[in-house]
C-alpha cells in the first residue's frame, strides 16, 4: 500500500510538469486523465516524466532569456499571459474535459488541481478581470517564477520570489503593480512603440507616425512628438518661426562663401537640416546629429522620405565617390552622425553651427566656439523658458552666472544675459563676437552672432559686458558707465530722483549682461531678401518688425528694400568673392538702438484714458525722440527719452475717463485742455525746454 500511495504522488507531480510544459508553448493538449491511474501505466511511463520535468526547468530559463528586454534578437516569443480573448486563455487546457486541471498562470502552491467549473471562475475573476489592454490583447495577471535569477550576497544565483506581476506585450518586461504597468504602456505608446515585441518586425516602428509637411518639406513623427520627454523624434509646430528665421540666416551666409559646413547639433527628426540642404542645394554639406539612436534612425528615413543621400561618414563618401555613381533620383547628401555634441564639435570646423537642446544651450558654447572658423554664424536656441524668464532664479545664477528679476523688459533681459555668457565662451577661444539677431517669444530665445577670431576682437566683446541698474519704484534703468573708478553712489546715474523721495534702497543691481546691439540692420535686409527669393511669406511681418525695431523708427517711415539693399544685393549677384574668402557687407554695420523698453500700459496714468500706441508714437517723434515698436513686447515702446520725459508726454495727449471730477483724477489733470490734441488733425509737439530732473512723474 505505502508503494501505490507513492506512486500516485509521483503521477500527480508528473502530471502537474506535464500542464506546466504545455502552458510554456507545446501545441499539443494533453488530458490529465484521472486521478487514480493505472499503477502500471504509470510506472512504466515514469522515466519520460523525469524528462519532462527537466524540459520545464529548460524552458523557463528559455524564457527568461527571450523576455529580456535587452536582448539583442530584436523579438520575443509572446507569453501565455497575454491572449486576445477569454476563450484563448481557456483554451490553454482542456477546461471540458473530466478529471482536475491545474492553472496555465499559477503554480500548484497557488491554485491546487481542481474541476473544470472551479477552474473556470479562476480563469475569469482573477486573471482576466484584471488584465490590461493594448491594440487587441489583454496582459493577464500571472503567478508563475517567470522573472530571471539574481546574485545574492555569496555571489550564488538564486531565483527572484515574485509573486502576482505582468508581462509587457511589447518589451517582454516583467512589471508587478498593475498601476505601474499601465504607466509603462503609456510610456511605449508616447515614444510610439506601438509594435508587439513578438511580431519580429524590425522595421515597423514607423507604421503608427504620421507625416508632417513645413516649407516643402516632409517628416515623420510620432503621435506625441510635442512632448521632448516622452518622445525621441521631437518636433514642435510653434518653433517654425525660429526654423525660418534660422533658415533665412544660413541663405544669407551661403550668399557670402561656398560651400558651407553646416551642422545641426540636435537633429531629432532632421527637418531643420533637411530644409537646409533641400532648398540651398550645393552651397551647403549639412551635418545631422543626434545622440539618442532612435532618433538617428527617425532622419535616416526622413532623409529618405525626402529624396536624400544619408552618408554616414564624410571621408568614406569621398573615397567612394569615383567609384559609387549617385542616384539620379536624390536630391543631395545628408551627413547622419550619432555622438555627443560636444565631442562632434571638438573634432571638426563647421561655418555655420546651430544649437537647439532641450533646455539650457549653456554646457555646450565651449565647444561650439573651439572649431567655428572665422566670420562663421553660431544660432542657439534656448528653451529654458523657466530659467531665463525669471522664474527660477537660483538656475539663472547657476547657468548663466547673472542676478535679475522680474522687470517689464524681461524678455530683452533674457536675450542679453544669452548674448553675455556666449561672448564670455567666445572670449576663451580667443575670438569675438558680433550680434546680428535676438528674438525672444514665448517658447523660445534665439541668439545669432557672427563669429570674430582674433584677441582684440575678444576684448571688445567682453567691454560691452556691464551691469544694470534698475529702480524698483518706477522701472527706470540703466547701465553702468564704462569706468573702472568707483563711484560714491551709484543711485546718482539714474535719471529718476526715487532713492531721494523713497525711504531705503530703491534701486538692484542686475546682470551681467551684454549691453551692445541686438540687431544688424543690414544683416536683417538681407534675410527679409533671402525670404522672399525663397517664398518663406509667413516670417516677412517679423522680419519687417525686427529692422524697424534695430533702427528704432517706425513701419510707416521705414523703407526695408532701402539703397544700401539694393547695391548690396547687386554686388553680391554680380561678383564671386575671390577664393571663397568671407567678406561682411558693408552695410552689415550694427546700428546702436536705446537699449530696453517701455510699457505704455506699465506707465498709463489713473483715470486717464492713454493714445493708441500707434497714435502715440509721432508725439515722441515730434518731441525730438527716437521712437519705435518692440517685438519682445505688444504694448512696449523704445526710445531714447527718460521715464520722466515719457510720462509727461503721455501725460500731456491722455484723456480723463470721465468728464466731471473723479475722487481718483489728479487735479493737474485739468490744469490744460485735452481737449485740443483730439480736435486737431496734426499733433503739436512738446515743448521740453527744462531739464529732466524738473519734470516730475506722476504718482500712482
Amino acid at each position: 500500500m505505502a508503494e501505490q500511495r507513492a506512486e500516485e504522488l509521483h503521477q500527480e507531480d508528473t502530471a502537474s510538469n506535464r500542464n506546466i510544459t504545455f502552458s510554456f508553448g507545446n501545441d499539443n493538449v494533453q488530458d490529465v486523465g484521472s486521478v487514480t491511474p493505472d499503477v502500471h501505466s504509470e510506472a512504466e511511463s515514469a522515466e519520460p516524466n523525469f524528462s519532462t520535468a527537466t524540459t520545464t526547468d529548460a524552458q523557463h530559463e528559455n524564457l527568461s532569456e527571450t523576455m529580456d528586454p535587452t536582448s539583442t534578437s530584436g523579438t520575443a516569443e509572446r507569453h501565455i499571459s497575454i491572449q486576445q480573448s477569454l476563450a484563448d486563455l481557456k483554451n490553454l487546457i482542456d477546461i471540458e474535459g473530466a478529471g482536475k486541471k491545474t492553472c496555465p498562470l499559477c503554480p500548484e502552491e497557488k491554485f491546487k488541481p481542481n474541476y473544470s467549473h472551479k477552474l473556470r471562475r479562476h480563469l475569469q475573476h482573477l486573471h482576466w478581470k484584471v488584465s490590461i489592454d493594448f491594440e487587441g490583447y489583454r496582459m493577464c495577471i500571472c503567478h508563475l517564477a517567470c522573472r530571471r535569477m539574481k546574485t545574492n550576497l555569496n555571489g550564488e544565483q538564486v531565483p527572484v520570489r515574485i509573486g502576482a506581476h505582468y508581462h509587457c506585450i511589447v518589451c517582454s518586461a516583467t512589471i508587478a503593480r498593475r498601476t505601474d504597468m499601465i504607466s509603462h504602456i503609456t510610456r511605449h505608446l508616447n515614444k510610439g512603440d506601438t509594435e508587439a515585441s513578438f511580431t519580429g518586425a524590425s522595421s515597423g516602428q514607423l507604421s503608427s507616425t504620421e507625416v508632417m509637411k513645413e516649407v516643402d518639406t516632409d517628416v515623420h513623427v510620432f503621435p506625441n512628438h510635442t512632448t521632448p520627454q516622452k518622445t525621441d523624434s521631437f518636433f514642435n509646430p510653434k518653433m517654425k518661426p525660429n526654423r525660418q528665421l534660422i533658415f533665412c540666416t544660413l541663405a544669407v551666409l551661403a550668399q557670402e562663401r561656398k560651400p558651407l559646413e553646416c551642422l545641426d547639433a540636435f537633429g531629432a527628426t532632421g527637418i531643420m537640416g533637411l530644409q537646409w540642404a533641400k532648398h540651398l542645394g550645393d552651397a551647403v554639406r549639412v551635418t545631422i546629429n543626434d545622440i539618442n539612436e532612435g532618433s538617428v534612425k527617425m532622419i535616416g528615413e526622413n532623409c529618405h522620405l525626402n529624396r536624400m543621400k544619408v552618408v554616414m561618414n564624410r571621408k568614406e563618401e569621398e573615397e567612394d565617390e569615383d567609384e559609387v555613381e549617385e542616384n539620379d533620383d536624390t536630391l543631395g547628401t545628408i551627413e547622419v552622425t550619432q555622438m555627443d555634441a560636444n565631442v562632434l564639435m571638438h573634432l571638426r570646423a563647421f561655418d555655420f553651427i546651430h544649437l537647439d537642446p532641450f533646455g539650457t544651450a549653456i554646457n555646450y558654447f565651449d565647444a561650439t566656439f573651439r572649431n567655428v572658423r572665422n566670420l562663421g554664424i553660431v544660432s542657439v536656441t534656448s528653451t529654458d523658458i523657466s530659467t531665463l524668464y525669471c522664474k527660477a532664479l537660483n538656475v539663472t545664477m547657476r547657468h548663466y552666472g547673472c542676478n535679475i528679476v522680474r522687470t517689464e523688459y524681461y524678455k530683452e533681459v533674457a536675450a542679453r544675459m544669452v548674448i553675455a555668457s556666449m561672448a564670455r565662451a567666445a572670449a576663451r577661444c580667443n575670438k569675438g563676437i558680433e550680434v546680428l539677431l535676438a528674438v525672444a517669444l514665448e517658447h523660445f530665445v534665439l541668439v545669432v552672432v557672427r563669429v570674430l577670431r582674433g584677441p582684440s576682437q575678444a576684448d571688445e566683446s567682453l567691454k560691452k559686458i556691464r551691469r544694470l541698474i534698475h529702480c524698483q519704484w518706477c522701472e527706470e534703468r540703466v547701465f553702468y558707465k564704462k569706468c573702472h573708478m568707483l563711484e560714491e553712489s551709484a543711485y546718482q546715474q539714474l535719471p529718476c530722483d526715487c532713492h531721494g523721495s523713497m525711504p531705503g534702497k530703491t534701486a538692484v543691481e542686475l546682470g551681467p549682461l551684454w549691453s551692445g546691439s541686438l540687431f544688424n540692420t543690414g544683416f536683417l535686409r538681407r534675410m527679409l531678401f533671402e525670404a522672399v527669393q525663397h517664398g518663406i511669406e509667413d516670417i516677412h511681418p517679423l522680419l519687417k518688425n525686427l529692422t524697424c525695431e534695430s533702427e528704432c523708427t517706425t513701419l510707416k517711415h521705414h523703407s526695408i528694400f532701402g539703397p544700401m539693399s539694393h547695391s548690396s544685393q547687386e554686388k553680391r549677384k554680380g561678383s564671386e568673392l575671390p577664393g571663397n574668402a568671407a567678406k561682411r557687407q558693408k552695410g552689415d554695420i550694427p546700428s546702436e538702438h536705446p537699449p530696453f523698453y517701455y510699457s505704455i500700459h506699465r506707465h498709463s496714468i489713473r483715470g486717464m484714458n492713454i493714445p493708441k500706441i500707434n497714435k502715440f508714437l509721432p508725439y515722441l517723434t515730434q518731441a525730438g525722440f527716437r521712437v519705435g515698436r518692440t517685438h519682445f513686447d505688444p504694448t512696449g515702446i523704445r526710445t531714447d527719452a527718460t521715464l520722466a520725459q515719457l510720462k509727461a508726454i503721455l501725460m500731456k495727449y491722455s484723456m480723463p475717463t470721465h468728464t466731471d471730477s473723479l475722487p481718483g483724477i489728479h487735479s493737474h489733470a485739468s490744469v490744460e485742455p485735452i481737449s485740443e490734441p483730439v480736435q486737431d488733425s496734426t499733433p503739436k509737439p512738446l515743448e521740453i525746454d527744462q531739464p529732466a530732473e524738473e519734470v516730475k512723474p506722476e504718482s500712482g
